[in-house]
């Protein structure tokens, strides 16, 4: 694995990229944020900001939604992968906002992940940007850019690869470097085809060197 010292020079190469990375997840509020996180899993952000904004018009809060029917919430999702059973997670987390937080998103991850359809990821994703409690959110770019620039073991799980980044990122950058390894791995180091030729990353970059000599 790479040094903090070299993960950091990486990230501030990252940051020269994509200054203004931000979640590109549409919302209005804590609510609306959890919902489309929610919804989020295994689809791409684009497909769930295509359904939110129907789905917020007819369902603008835990309460509205909560007595929601199922069927009418399907009607509003299904363009989305998993989408009925994520309906039904929706569903069931405003009621879980209205029985046990007054309606209110909660802000501690043991919270969150009390809800319905919330992982660790979601609950990361909440909390940095709902509220800006530092957290790093582990999806599928954050796990391949760290893969891939050694910055974790190749290995490691999930939660393997937040702690690893945790130790070698200051807190205060957490949620920052979040945001833009998401924006290097959705716009740069692609899944199949990463643009190595012209990455400032290349000289610490093995899985890059690599793949420039075939």
């Amino acid at each position: 694995m790479i040094s903090k010292e070299k993960t950091q020079w990486a990230l501030a190469q990252m940051y020269q990229m994509f200054p203004d990375a931000y979640g590109e997840l549409v919302h209005r509020n804590p609510f609306e944020l959890l919902i489309a996180v929610i919804l989020s899993a295994q689809a791409t952000d684009v497909s769930v900001n295509k359904v939110t904004p129907q789905l917020f018009a007819a369902y603008p809060t835990p309460e509205a939604l909560a007595v929601a029917p199922l069927e009418g919430i399907i009607e509003k999702i299904k363009s989305i992968g998993l989408y009925r059973n994520k309906a039904k997670n929706i569903k069931a987390c405003a009621q879980q906002l209205l029985d046990n937080f007054n309606g209110q998103v909660p802000q501690t991850r043991e919270e969150l992940t009390s809800l319905a359809g919330v992982g660790r990821k979601t609950a990361n994703v909440v909390m940095g940007d709902a509220f800006g409690i530092p957290a790093i959110a582990v999806d599928t770019h954050v796990e391949r850019v760290s893969k891939r620039l050694r910055i974790c073991k190749l290995d490691a799980n999930v939660l393997q690869v937040e702690e690893t980044l945790m130790k070698k990122i200051p807190k205060t950058d957490w949620v920052k470097a979040h945001h833009t390894m998401i924006f290097f791995g959705r716009y740069h180091c692609l899944a199949r085809s990463p643009k190595c030729d012209h990455c400032p990353l290349l000289s610490i970059c093995q899985e890059g060197k690599e793949r420039m000599k075939k």
